[in-house]
């Protein structure tokens, strides 16, 4: 399987953030281009832990996010990292991003779930 990411399925877009995915073989492949100031963490609100529960292994192609864990612990992924991000995990980015996900995919449904009913919400 392959596909080019133009080619891909837009999942969300709210101005700068767009997050393009499609499911291959049980897992969610995924491109995000995530702007500066980009934060999860009200947006994860109301899930367990309000916390993304879903584990991610990726790549980072451009620029940083930050990712902070249930247990407090916190770590930045950089352009040229490798990342595995363990479930119960938030998020924001100081400078904008982009990276490619691979997800399970009946995981990280009920977050993208979530996540386009938070974004579609009255402010």
């Amino acid at each position: 399987m392959r596909a080019a990411v133009s080619d891909m399925t837009v999942e969300m877009e709210a101005g700068e953030l767009v997050t393009r995915g499609e499911e291959w073989g049980g897992l969610l492949v995924r491109h995000l281009a995530l702007p500066a100031g980009t934060d999860f963490r009200p947006l994860f609100r109301g899930l367990p832990g309000d916390a993304c529960q879903c584990p991610h292994w990726g790549y980072v192609v451009a620029g940083s996010v930050h990712l902070r864990y249930a247990d407090g612990t916190e770590e930045v992924s950089r352009a040229g990292d490798l990342y595995y991000w363990r479930g119960g995990h938030t998020g924001w980015t100081d400078e904008g991003v982009t990276f490619i996900e691979f997800s399970p995919a009946e995981q990280l449904a009920p977050v993208l779930a979530h996540l386009a009913a938070q974004l579609s919400a009255p402010a």
